[in-house]
């Protein structure tokens, strides 16, 4: 598996590299401007992302342009569904609403802060990341 986590908060940040580095490589990012810029430069070296963990709130570019410019360039590459990377958007609100919304971008999962290891490593036994 091949990760890259977004997240402007260190210890956010550390903590779910420190989770997802097991399971393969794991890149990151401090806001969504450096997450484009790493998921186009890992489209060019032919080594795509299959999950991105990203923040919703952030600086620069927060995660829901970052989510919605991704899913715009998988649909101009035409990219199946399928085999679109995996979004899981974090964030550290409970609404409904947010949740909805994040939905509509083309998030895959919502996990709300603090991140639960366990939720966390749930998701990535559904997709097939981990057994």
């Amino acid at each position: 598996m091949k990760a890259l986590v977004v997240e402007d908060e260190f210890k956010s940040r550390t903590l779910l590299q420190r989770i997802l580095s097991r399971y393969g490589e794991c890149d990151v990012a401090v806001n969504g401007e450096e997450a484009i810029g790493a998921f186009v430069q890992s489209w060019k070296e032919g080594e795509p992302y299959d999950l991105i963990c990203m923040d919703i709130m952030m600086p620069e570019m927060d995660g829901q342009q970052a989510l919605k410019d991704i899913r715009e360039m998988e649909k101009k590459a035409g990219v199946e569904d399928k085999y679109k990377v995996k979004v899981i958007m974090t964030t550290a609100y409970d609404l409904q609403e947010e949740k909805d919304e994040a939905f509509e971008w083309g998030c895959t999962e919502y996990l709300v802060k603090p991140i639960d290891k366990n939720k966390l490593i749930d998701q990535l036994k559904k997709y097939g990341f981990v057994d």
